[in-house]
């Protein structure tokens, strides 16, 4: 008697919720590329995502991403680091220094050991003498201004390049190309064709002569979510975030995680402040920064705490932010794509019955679209203060369905668990 193997079909499995969210963020670039390219072919602003200003969003956007990704560590485990500007700031010295005497890559390493002094400030305050976490962060933002400010005049003005305030001449770090693929992607962005050529830029921006640390801050972000979301180590440090004391109650060390968290917090931004003095401009200056290290923790907040989500927020600052050094017609074509961008936010708040923000999203974007129609251009002064009126937008209209950590901020004593 002969047994039949049948090979029935089978139900594949059910995509996993991270497949799901892979599809989902996949959709939404695609829909804004698409979205991108309509409004350059309707206001024949060529330059709203020509190759160099994909560079320089790509590289305005570093700098406020890393202060976002460090802001997600250090509140992750329940520690809010308002300090991110002044470690920032410190980032931006040590790069300078260390830069010149030994060169970009141990500038690397020395910008982010100052902004890791900033984070242990920061962190004994907190977690050992349980200072309150915003009165602490805005006593190193005003610390870490003086000190630079000192340290600068201290070691930089008997300097080739130096002065009081500044140190120009340093060396940066290398840049990547891939000519071939370059300069064709390049050639098929110069044709203007709609979706592809946009497609073809954004690989340009990529490929031609584009800074070896856009590709390490990316890596940066696939290593914070794997360690954060992926690992035991991980886990154990958002538990202090969420519920420090039923974590103590299961072994964990609360202050030793509270301590790594705003130690790792501020090494990353400090390699922000790196970003600013190697990358995004030829030099230190005292003042660099320029508030953003509060735009990195707008990011964090927009971005629901989650690297891809403050990847995603920081793209956007730092494209509104690149967008004041093109030419008036790209900045014009900015007014038309915020209010379509504020249309679709309207049509999904609908989809998931808000009415009430839906009509608030709509009228800011009919606000938008009316200056768009009865304006040739947006007067220069408005578009310096881009990056800043975003943040408001940002912060007033896309808050209402994000979750910080239950303990963000909240004091906690060892012991408490009992």
């Amino acid at each position: 008697m002969s047994t039949a193997v049948t090979t029935s079909a089978v139900a594949p499995p059910p995509p996993t919720a991270s497949a799901g969210r892979s599809y989902r963020w996949l959709l939404i670039a695609v829909g804004f590329l698409a979205i991108v390219s309509s409004v350059r072919v309707i206001s024949g602003a060529n330059e709203i995502d020509s190759v160099g200003t994909l560079q320089a969003a790509l590289i305005a956007t570093c700098p406020i991403l890393l202060a976002a990704l460090g802001g997600i560590w250090a509140e992750r485990a329940g520690i809010v680091n308002i300090g991110l500007e002044g470690q920032m700031i410190l980032g931006t010295w040590g790069a300078a220094y260390f830069t010149y005497f030994y060169g970009p890559w141990v500038g690397l390493i020395g910008a982010g050991l100052l902004g890791l002094v900033g984070g242990i400030l920061h962190a004994v305050a907190t977690v050992t003498f349980g200072v309150d976490h915003i009165v602490s962060g805005v006593a190193l933002n005003i610390i870490a201004a003086g000190a630079v400010a000192f340290l600068a005049e201290a070691y930089f003005r008997d300097l080739d390049g130096g002065g009081v305030r500044q140190l120009t001449g340093l060396s940066t770090p290398p840049k990547v190309e891939v000519p071939w693929l370059g300069d064709a992607a390049g050639e098929l962005a110069a044709k203007h064709w709609f979706v592809v050529s946009d497609l073809a830029a954004v690989v340009a921006a990529l490929t031609r002569n584009m800074s070896i640390m856009v590709y390490i801050v990316a890596a940066l972000v696939a290593l914070t979510w794997w360690v954060l979301w992926k690992t035991t180590f991980g886990l154990r440090l958002r538990s202090c975030g969420e519920n420090p004391q039923a974590a103590e109650t299961l072994g964990v060390n609360v202050y030793r995680f509270k301590y790594l968290a705003v130690i790792i917090s501020g090494a990353f931004a400090g390699l922000g402040g790196y970003m600013l003095v190697l990358v995004s401009s030829s030099g230190f200056i005292t003042g660099q920064t320029g508030g953003r290290g509060y735009i990195g923790l707008a990011a964090m907040i927009f971005g629901n705490w989650r690297p891809l989500g403050a990847a995603g927020a920081s793209t956007m600052f730092g494209y509104t932010d690149a967008m004041q050094l093109r030419n008036a017609a790209a900045v014009h074509a900015l007014l038309l794509l915020v209010a379509v961008l504020l249309f679709v936010f309207m049509l999904l708040r609908i989809r998931q019955g808000d009415r009430k923000n839906a009509v608030l999203f709509g009228a800011v974007g009919v606000g938008f679209l009316v200056w768009f129609l009865l304006s040739d251009e947006v007067p220069r002064e408005f578009a310096g203060m881009t990056p800043y009126v975003a943040t408001l937008l940002v912060l007033a209209l896309g808050t209402q369905r994000l979750r910080m950590p239950a303990a963000d901020g909240k004091p906690y004593r060892k012991g408490q668990a009992g």
